[in-house]
């Protein structure tokens, strides 16, 4: 019987990376059974639903429905959760991918029943201690085993963190296959508000540090006002900063046009079609230089530098948008690794992994 594998999916952002992998696993001969398992922490139509169908995967075959709470209750839970359904059904490896609560969940309730876990994304660090997703993301590379890294450099810095070197393997990057596959059926949906296309700009934000502080939040408004006033804008809102922005009571300012959030093939043609991205996430600065559509992140470190070095990305304050927005970043340069094939080299490692 092939061996069981379940890929833990958390978050919207979780979910292109593990279709790379569910799609070259489904495309050769079989090596193992896969099982998608939900934990539950993005679980709406718009923030997971919607997106399983456009990557065309199956639902969920283990549903957790693990949402809402602080961080730590969401660990906890996530925990208890993924202990029960492992007792029912025990995978001979798991597979997380990012760095959100419901991964690290996942990633410390396969260790602790001795389930070898891998690590979609290890590696990534932007230095910042403060970070939620900093923690979750170290912690999972501390349990993991492999640690499947982006690029030759995030391998190369798991390395001199002192991960053995079996455990780390430059596998190149995930979201990238599931870009490359779908962007043609992108390209054929009318954009989202009537844009047209390289007449706007595209923003998305919802770190901690940028939308639950109303100071903040206020500064990156009106860095945003001022950039409008030279680009139209068109902001697909995530909850957590609906929620914020209706609890402070700021408004968006003129000539920032909101939407909803968007299908994956929606805001990926929404991407497509901009001039410039403002960001606070680290998916779409991956995006972006994939797209070579100029990028603008809102963060003062990142932990995808090789954006910046690729020369597509660049760190900026709200003030600083109003200029930057009309003087971009060029195009980034090609990122090796970033090919269509990082699914494929997983599922070559999951074949010497799995080995009877």
């Amino acid at each position: 019987m092939a061996p069981i594998l379940h890929l833990v999916v958390a978050a919207r952002p979780n979910l292109p990376k593990i279709a790379a992998l569910w799609h070259a696993l489904a495309e050769a001969p079989p090596i193992c059974t896969p099982r998608l398992l939900h934990t539950g922490q993005h679980h709406d139509a718009t923030m997971f639903g919607d997106l399983v169908e456009d990557l065309g995967l199956p639902p969920p075959a283990i549903a957790l429905g693990i949402a809402g709470g602080a961080p730590a209750e969401r660990v906890a839970r996530t925990m208890i959760a993924c202990e029960a359904a492992w007792a029912a059904e025990r995978p001979a490896l798991i597979v997380v991918a990012g760095d959100v609560d419901g991964a690290l969940g996942a990633g410390l309730a396969a260790r602790k029943r001795g389930i070898r876990a891998a690590h979609l994304e290890a590696g990534l660090r932007c230095d910042d201690a403060d970070m939620p997703e900093e923690v979750n993301r170290r912690a999972l590379d501390a349990i993991c085993d492999p640690l499947w890294a982006p690029d030759e450099a995030t391998a190369a810095r798991l390395l001199a963190e002192g991960h053995p070197p079996a455990r780390v393997r430059a596998v190149g990057n995930a979201m990238a296959d599931s870009l490359l596959r779908h962007r043609p059926a992108a390209r054929t949906r009318p954009l989202p508000g009537g844009h047209a296309r390289g007449g706007y700009g595209i923003v998305t934000l919802h770190r901690p540090a940028n939308v639950d502080d109303p100071g903040m939040l206020g500064r990156v408004l009106g860095g945003l006002a001022a950039a409008a006033r030279r680009l139209p804008l068109a902001w697909p809102m995530h909850p957590r900063t609906a929620a914020r922005l209706a609890a402070f009571g700021f408004d968006l300012p003129e000539g920032v046009l909101r939407l909803p959030p968007l299908r994956y093939l929606d805001f990926l043609a929404l991407m497509d079609g901009a001039r410039v991205a403002v960001t606070d996430s680290g998916g779409v600065q991956e995006e972006a230089a994939l797209l070579g559509l100029p990028c603008l992140t809102l963060r003062p470190s990142t932990e995808r530098p090789v954006t910046l070095a690729a020369g597509g990305n660049r760190l900026v304050a709200p003030e600083e948008l109003p200029d930057a927005v009309m003087a971009p970043p060029g195009r980034a340069a090609p990122i090796p690794l970033w090919d269509g094939r990082a699914g494929h080299r997983m599922r070559a490692h999951l074949a010497e992994i799995l080995r009877p």
